[in-house]
């Protein structure tokens, strides 16, 4: 997410006593990539202030499933709807359609998603415009997370759709990255978060923008050796702020002689220097990685995510909690990170526990990451090498 989203994600969020009754109501076990957890509310029938309508009874998702219905509820005419949001759209749900659609292999969700986003939020320069409301973009400052993911999927969606307007728009989209959303510095090239942080030192860095599969993916596609070091420089990075707490912050800042900081939101405009919305897509990237490095990266996290049975959305770099409110995507951390160490029983647990949550408490980003965070961490559907895989827990 980058600086100037305002995710309102404190609404979507329920009490602390439900997250203790979802996680007690868990059985054990993984079967495959299933999924458990009830139907979500239809985003369609949200009241007169946007916010999701009841839920559904419990049932019981596949990862695909997850993955269709967030397509299903949350996308309209190739337009990633945040409804719970004002209607408006951004180019990090936009990204994460493609992924999604790129992902469960529907072609026409992905061309639907990918015509909107080429004709509503694609700049002269070729990166994303960050947010479109009431029918034109509010905000043109692109976001590198959203532009990394969807060149990542175009690429990915151009072999298995076997469509070369694909591949080389996703090849295209990662030269523009790669010139205007990176920077050189003692540490390693690092991928900056927007055009807007290139122009002054120390640079403005969110850690849970760096995607190793995406860089690899991209690398392999355009023969552009810059991916191999933003691969290295992002790791170079987080191991730095990792040997300084044991959580990543949703922000810091890179110096030109490689020294790092961990801040407090973007160029300090934050509350405080915190793990939450942001940094919490760490552990599942690193964890979906190929390189054993990386996977070491999300494993460093497990232990001080799971010091408490009850999660918060929300902690300091220590893991104490700053708000009383939960979110599929700590659960998600949590599980990439179990994942990683080995511990396969609790992490498909924790997966439960994530969907079952989205889908209580319906919401954009929670759908988005509900059904991304199976697929990346239990199929090799987006090119990775997932920690969980079919029979792993039995």
């Amino acid at each position: 997410m980058s600086a100037k989203k305002t995710i309102g994600i404190a609404a979507t969020a329920v009490a602390a006593v439900t997250a203790t009754a979802v996680i007690a109501s868990l059985a054990t076990g993984f079967p495959g990539n299933l999924i458990h957890g009830p139907t979500a509310a239809s985003p369609g029938s949200a009241d007169a202030d946007g916010q999701p309508g009841p839920t559904s009874p419990v049932t019981d998702r596949t990862t695909t499933e997850a993955a269709d219905a967030f397509l299903a509820d949350w996308v309209d005419d190739g337009r990633v709807v945040r409804r719970d949001q004002g209607d408006d759209t951004v180019s990090e749900g936009q990204a994460y359609g493609l992924l999604v659609a790129a992902g469960v292999g529907d072609e026409q969700s992905f061309t639907d998603i990918w015509d909107w986003t080429e004709q509503h939020l694609q700049r002269p320069d070729g990166l994303l415009a960050w947010r479109w409301s009431d029918g034109e973009v509010v905000d043109d400052e692109p976001a590198s997370d959203a532009d990394l993911d969807a060149a990542r999927a175009l690429v990915i969606a151009g072999t298995r759709f076997d469509e070369p307007r694909f591949t080389e728009a996703g090849v295209t989209l990662a030269g523009v990255i790669a010139d205007r959303m990176t920077a050189e510095t003692a540490a390693g090239r690092i991928l900056l978060p927007g055009v807007w942080a290139a122009a002054t030192e120390p640079y403005a860095y969110n850690p849970s923008y760096a995607s190793p599969v995406a860089f690899s993916v991209l690398g392999a596609a355009t023969g552009d050796p810059r991916w191999a070091e933003l691969q290295a420089g992002s790791a170079a990075v987080t191991t730095t702020l990792l040997d300084e707490s044991p959580l990543p912050p949703d922000w810091a800042q890179v110096h030109a002689d490689g020294s790092v900081d961990a801040m407090p939101g973007a160029a300090g405009t934050g509350q405080s220097v915190r793990y939450g919305y942001d940094a919490a897509r760490l552990p599942i990237r690193y964890a979906e990685s190929c390189n054993t490095a990386d996977q070491a990266t999300a494993a460093r996290l497990a232990s001080t995510l799971a010091r408490s049975q009850e999660l918060r959305a929300e902690t300091d770099l220590g893991g104490s909690p700053l708000t009383s409110d939960v979110h599929p995507l700590a659960l998600q951390a949590r599980a990439a990170a179990r994942a990683a160490v080995g511990n396969l029983p609790e992490s498909a647990d924790d997966l439960r526990a994530a969907d079952e949550l989205a889908q209580e408490v319906p919401s954009y980003f929670g759908a988005a990451w509900a059904a991304l965070a199976p697929m990346m961490l239990t199929t090799g559907e987006l090119d990775g090498c997932p920690p969980l895989t079919e029979g792993a827990t039995s």
